[in-house]
């Protein structure tokens, strides 16, 4: 559900790290079991009804293939990530799991290079067929390293009941930012906190920066500069003053600063799931997280979606959008049986199961019409409209650059720092590299 997960960058400073297709690793942690019958899953849809879905999957599993024992290891997003950067820097493949997300980019390429990721294109070809449309990010030189499940792209969730009472009748599903902060405005008037942000995980706030960017650079302006390591083009300084007006606007909820992304009632996402906010910046994955934080466990039926918000003389293309995806990589050490569950994890059964349930946005064509939130559905021409999508900005640039600007990102929401800074600390950490 998380991408962004999916979005949080993981430390990946990685080493080389011995380990066969067919064998796991030691039997010690809670990483790979060392054992060619078992197979250990961490995820990150640890609450509700996506909790319950997964360890189903799991059991249907093992029904299927006697002997076999999926190990499943559901946790909060940010606790995975921390957990799976201490597996990846401990080179150690017995701490490593089985079955884990990937989100691509940067941080994959970095896996590969320390070995610890299996190369899937031979076998899970037939899988990889099928998705090939999305497996872009998940391809280092030639070859797929994850299979991804959930492909989506990030727009503002907002409170139907909410707007309707600030006397926002008519919402735009492609506003301008006129029009947009004339929705912060009327919320503001009407009471009604207009924006969560969790602050407090940084890139949830660096979310509004790499969607500036979007829209003020053009998607070969961006590609250009992460190759050449050269961020002068002024349209980062753009995306910075745009992000400098937001805050300005003092939209968001009180305590935005330490509010964590999706953990608990007084998260972001708790805080729109409960109706405490009007809308959040967030991805495809916010429908399932929010129905994970509501007391009945059901996905808000308040919830409708409008895309980022476009500028005036913008030099993106307004088609283009923010996102990424989730997918399944499987470890260097981890036995057989992994690539199989993985590639059960794409099959048509679990795929309509996981639309059906609102988790995400389905990578499999046989799965994308059993969405059955609709306002999440929508989102699927939107993603399929032909636009470029642009990665989460912290993913594609990896660990030591995209952290380094998540940090200065987050001084620009505290105060102190502005759009130069920004600039600065990102062109510093890539000249470093």
């Amino acid at each position: 559900m998380a991408a962004a997960a999916l979005t949080a960058t993981v430390g990946l400073a990685l080493t080389g790290c011995a380990g066969s297709g067919n064998t796991g690793g030691g039997n010690s942690g809670d990483g790979g079991s060392g054992d060619s019958d078992t197979i250990v899953w961490w995820h990150n849809s640890n609450t509700g009804e996506g909790k319950e879905y997964y360890d189903k999957v799991a059991a249907d599993f093992e029904k299927a293939h006697e002997g076999v024992t999926v190990k499943v290891e559901a946790m909060q997003h940010e606790d995975m990530l921390t957990k799976l950067q201490a597996a990846f820097q401990g080179g150690d493949d017995s701490q490593i799991p089985d079955v884990y997300m990937s989100r691509g980019g940067g941080e994959l390429k970095a896996e590969v290079e320390g070995g610890l990721v299996r190369d899937l294109t031979e076998d899970a070809s037939e899988t990889i067929d099928k998705i090939s449309a999305f497996t872009d990010q998940y391809t280092v030189e030639d070859k797929v390293y994850a299979l991804p499940y959930s492909m989506g792209i990030v727009g503002f969730w907002y409170n139907k009941d909410l707007f309707k009472a600030a006397g926002i009748d008519e919402v735009n599903p492609a506003p301008t930012m006129d029009e947009f902060e004339g929705y912060v405005e009327k919320l503001k008037a009407a009471g009604t906190a207009p924006i969560s942000v969790g602050a407090g995980d940084k890139w949830p706030a660096a979310h509004y920066w790499y969607y500036n960017v979007v829209r003020e650079c053009s998607f070969d302006t961006v590609q250009a500069a992460i190759e050449d390591k050269d961020y002068s083009d002024e349209c980062f300084i753009k995306a910075g003053e745009r992000l400098e007006d937001t805050i300005a606007l003092e939209p968001f909820n009180a305590g935005f600063l330490s509010t964590p992304a999706q953990s608990g009632p007084t998260s972001a996402s708790g805080l729109l799931a409960t109706g405490k906010v009007g809308m959040q910046l967030a991805g495809h994955w916010e429908p399932g997280v929010a129905g994970g934080l509501t007391e009945d466990g059901k996905v808000p039926p308040f919830l409708g979606w409008f895309a980022y918000p476009t500028f005036d003389g913008q030099a993106g293309d307004p088609a283009d959008q923010m996102g990424g995806g989730d997918a399944w990589s499987v470890s260097t050490g981890a036995p057989d049986a992994a690539v199989e569950f993985a590639e059960y994890l794409l099959s048509d059964e679990v795929q309509t199961g996981f639309a059906e349930l609102d988790m995400g946005l389905p990578t499999n064509p046989a799965a994308t019409g059993s969405i059955a939130n609709e306002t999440l559905a929508q989102l699927i021409p939107v993603r399929d409209a032909g636009g470029n999508t642009q990665l989460y900005l912290d993913t594609r640039l990896g660990q030591s650059v995209g952290g380094a600007m998540n940090d200065a990102i987050a001084l620009v929401f505290a105060g102190q720092a502005g759009p130069q800074d920004v600039v600065d600390a990102i062109q510093s950490a890539a000249e470093a590299e």
